[in-house]
C-alpha cells in the first residue's frame, strides 16, 4: 500500500533513537516489528512510502503506529517560521520524523536496557531477549522472514537473572524482572497511564525499580505517546548547554515538547558526526 506524506521518512525514524527493531535492510528499504507484525517499508521519494501490506493491516496496526493522522507539518512550519535559528535548523533537517506509537511494556523493557548502552547493543540485546521469550513468526511479503515477537510482561516476569545475564542485559536483569512484575501483577497499569497525563506516567513510572527521570520519560514519550514528554539524554544536554546556555524556554512548546526534543536530537548527532554510536 502506498501513501504520501511531506512528513514521514522512515530512514530518519529509524535513525532517531526511539525504536530498537527497525532495521535498514536494503537501498531506502527497512524493516520493522512491533505488535507482534513484521512489516517491510520503500522510501519511493521523500513524499511517498510504500507499505508492504494490505489496506487492512495498514488502517488496523500501522497507521496508528507511525502516527500518521496527526498533522507534523504544522509543527515544522510553525518552527520555520519563528526565531529560534537553532530549531529552524532542526526543523528543516528532521522534518520527516514522527513519534511512534509503540506498545508500551515494550518501551518499558527497551529503554530500561537502554541505560548506559550504544543503540548497537542495545538492538543486539533486545534482539536476543526476543529469541529466547518470544514468539517465533514468519513474515515478509513472501512469508520467508523469521522474526520474534517481543515477550510479555507474563513471560518476563518469571525470567531467571542468570539467563537475562547472559543476553548481555548486564546489572538491568534485575531491573527488567522488576518491571515486567509490576507491570504483569497490575501494579503498573500502562494503559491507564496512556490515558493520563505525562506528570501521572512519569511519576508512576519513577516509583518501578530501576527507572529513573530520562527512562521515565523516554516510555512516557515514546511507549505512552505523550508528546509533550522531553526526556533528555548526552545529546539533548548538549543541546540546551551548548545553543541555549541552559536556558532553553520549554514551555513555548508545551503539547508537543517531544517532537521539538527529537528535532533537536536528530540535528545534534548528525551535526557532530554521530550518526552511529
Amino acid at each position: 500500500m502506498i501513501i504520501h506524506n511531506e512528513n514521514f521518512n522512515i530512514e530518519q525514524i529509524a535513525d532517531s533513537g526511539q525504536c530498537f527493531r527497525m532495521n535498514k535492510i536494503g537501498q531506502d528499504k527497512f524493516s520493522v516489528i512491533a505488535y507482534g507484525r513484521y512489516l517491510e517499508l520503500t522510501q519511493i521519494d521523500e513524499e511517498t512510502v510504500d507499505f508492504g501490506c494490505e489496506e487492512e493491516e495498514f488502517h488496523k496496526i500501522w497507521e496508528k503506529y507511525f502516527d500518521l493522522t496527526y498533522d507534523y507539518k504544522e509543527i515544522v512550519d510553525h518552527l520555520l517560521g519563528g526565531e529560534d535559528d537553532f530549531l529552524k535548523k532542526a526543523a528543516e533537517y528532521g522534518r520527516g520524523i514522527r513519534i511512534l506509537k509503540q506498545e508500551p511494556f515494550e518501551a518499558l523493557i527497551s529503554f530500561i536496557i537502554s541505560q548506559n548502552k550504544n543503540i548497537p547493543a542495545i538492538k543486539t540485546c533486545i534482539e536476543a531477549i526476543c529469541k529466547k521469550y518470544g514468539e517465533k513468526k514468519m513474515g515478509g511479503e513472501c512469508g520467508s522472514v523469521e522474526y520474534y515477537t517481543f515477550p510479555g510482561p507474563e513471560i518476563l516476569a518469571k525470567a531467571s537473572k542468570e539467563d537475562l545475564r547472559e543476553l548481555k542485559t548486564g546489572y538491568r536483569d534485575d531491573y527488567i524482572i522488576s518491571a515486567a512484575k509490576a507491570v504483569f501483577y497490575g501494579e503498573l497499569d500502562l494503559k491507564n497511564l496512556t490515558e493520563g497525563t505525562q506528570e501521572e506516567a512519569v511519576k508512576a513510572l519513577l516509583e518501578i525499580h530501576g527507572v529513573g527521570n530520562k527512562v521515565a520519560n523516554c516510555v512516557s514519550l515514546y511507549g505512552l505517546h505523550h508528546i509533550e514528554a522531553f526526556p533528555i539524554d548526552v545529546w539533548i544536554k548538549k543541546v540546551l548547554k551548548e545553543i541555549y546556555n541552559d536556558n532553553f524556554a520549554l514551555e513555548r512548546y508545551q503539547g508537543y515538547a517531544g517532537i521539538v526534543q527529537q528535532y533537536m536530537f536528530y540535528y545534534m548527532r548528525h551535526l557532530q558526526g554521530a550518526v552511529v554510536e
